[in-house]
């Protein structure tokens, strides 16, 4: 980004206000002194804004949107078409038409008669047209022009507005205001700086400060554009990198496989044992069903032994208590019987 020294901005005669009865009391912070009754304008300020503007302009390009150049006064009507023309953004340099912004159909519906009118006059159909009408034609041409010629590229509504002399071109800037785009402008020591989102305190009467500006700005649309085509060709690289990658992992794989696999392959007559089939699914399935019967009946097993011991068990006491219960019956009697004898 290249920087106006202040130098420069001396030698052009940017920092010359108005005289001090025809100042704005809204451009008093701007002022830098007065002399000989005419107010100076802080070129510090000038510079620093200069730069935000820079940026500003630079931004809105490298994004797509449009940048408008307005202004109308004599000494700005050169310096504006040959900047604009330059960096390739539409101007207005003659007179601003009302509603060129806020009834933008309209004027688009202009722009494209004055391409059938050309293309008519190129293809030679005005031969045929009686002698007075061509000359009318040919005024409505020039008329259009006159008016619409340094917008017929424009494609929108601009994304923002660059305007020099804020009270000549009041117009416009009501436009953009009812828009909601933003307006860098150049302020004298007479305009009212509020109405412009971004100010810059500058003389707007001398030729040579007009076309300095002017030319830094067109620079600051250059380097948008050039950021610009950077991003679309490092994104046109990328993509066809990557496209050249997939196409050079194909032709890998057919320079490594031969003309028979490759073949198999298509047909799907091979299989992988990283993609099992079916049926290896099914019998692993029906495996794992069996595993979890064979577990099951195994677990149901150690509980009935258990409960055949109990069982036992409990015959094994039951049989030794009928025993005891024999044994005492039999002592029983033998006592009887020897009390019996005696």
């Amino acid at each position: 980004m290249t920087v106006i020294s202040m130098k420069k901005l001396l030698e052009t005669g940017v920092h010359f206000g108005h005289r001090k009865g025809r100042w704005h009391p809204k451009m008093k912070p701007y002022i830098f002194t007065e002399r000989n009754g005419i107010h100076i304008i802080d070129l510090r300020q000038t510079v620093k804004l200069l730069q935000e503007s820079y940026n500003l302009i630079r931004d809105t390009v490298a994004n797509g949107g449009e940048v408008l150049f307005v202004g109308t006064k004599k000494q700005a009507q050169d310096a504006i078409q040959v900047e604009a023309q330059r960096c390739n953004m539409p101007y207005v340099n003659r007179r601003w038409l009302g509603g060129m912004i806020t009834n933008w159909r309209t004027m688009k519906e202009r722009i494209d008669e004055l391409e059938r009118l050309e293309s008519e006059n190129e293809a030679g159909d005005w031969d045929a047209l009686k002698k007075k009408e061509r000359p009318m034609l040919s005024r409505k041409i020039e008329k259009l022009q006159y008016r619409l010629g340094g917008i017929r590229s424009m494609q929108g509504l601009p994304r923002l507005m660059f305007v020099v002399d804020v009270q000549r071109e009041s117009a416009a800037i009501k436009e953009a205001n009812i828009l909601d785009i933003p307006v860098i402008a150049m302020v004298d020591s007479n305009c009212d700086p509020s109405t412009v989102e971004y100010v810059l305190p500058a003389n707007d009467d001398a030729i040579r400060a007009i076309r300095l500006i002017m030319a830094y700005m067109g620079d600051a649309a250059l380097e948008g554009i050039n950021m610009r085509k950077d991003e679309q060709s490092g994104y046109e690289q990328a993509s066809g990198s990557s496209g050249k990658g997939m196409e050079s992992i194909a032709e890998s794989d057919e320079d490594l496989l031969g003309a028979s696999t490759l073949a198999k392959l298509s047909s799907g007559e091979l299989e992988f044992a990283d993609m099992p089939d079916k049926s290896d699914v099914v019998d692993k399935s029906n495996s794992e069903v069996s595993s979890t019967v064979v577990d099951n009946d195994s677990i149901k097993a150690p509980e009935e032994e258990s409960d055949s011991d109990a069982n036992t068990d409990l015959d094994d006491v039951d049989l030794s208590s009928s025993e005891s219960n024999t044994v005492k019956a039999d002592d029983v009697e033998t006592s009887s019987s020897s009390k019996s004898e005696e």
